[in-house]
């Protein structure tokens, strides 16, 4: 069940991940809305992110069609072709909704909010998929349980890579 979650989330993970992985691209790195988002969240970050969660899913589909079906949570064959990119922007809509409320609250662009950095882009990309597919509920409490988890090593390799300037 761990490894089913985890794999049916791996659009929304790498759509997570893109707009960090992505920034070298020479385009869009202007601020969505730099007042109430803050300025890393770009224009660039938007579009990586649903194209990257689009392009998973896609990949996904060719998997399972292909015979990888262990994993599989739902039969990738009978799902529509946008689900990825839905679950991308999903994300990444997530995200903007986070950074949002942290100016609100005065937290600086860049500094950790505990617990809400962790999750807001599972919720968000869990919701838009809802309008597709609703998962079981182990499904979201696994990843519940585990993204926070992930996401706080992943930070840690990054920064480690360099890739990141803070560990969180």
């Amino acid at each position: 069940m761990i490894l089913e979650s985890l794999y049916f989330f791996l659009p929304g993970f790498l759509a997570n991940m893109a707009p960090i992985l992505l920034r070298w691209i020479p385009f869009g790195g202007k601020p969505i809305h730099e007042k109430l988002f803050g300025s890393h969240k770009t224009w660039r970050g938007l579009f990586v992110a649903i194209l990257a969660g689009g392009l998973v899913f896609w990949l996904q589909q060719w998997l399972y069609s292909a015979g990888f079906q262990d994993w599989a949570l739902i039969d990738y064959a009978d799902f529509p072709w946008y689900f990825g990119f839905l679950q991308g922007a999903g994300v990444i809509l997530g995200d903007l909704v986070k950074s949002f409320y942290k100016r609100k609250q005065g937290i600086k662009p860049g500094n950790p909010w505990w617990g809400w950095d962790q999750l807001d882009f599972v919720a968000g990309g869990l919701v838009a998929g809802f309008l597709v597919y609703v998962p079981p509920i182990e499904t979201v409490l696994v990843l519940v349980v585990l993204s926070p988890i992930l996401h706080l090593l992943t930070n840690n390799i990054g920064y480690l890579l360099k890739i990141k300037k803070s560990r969180f």
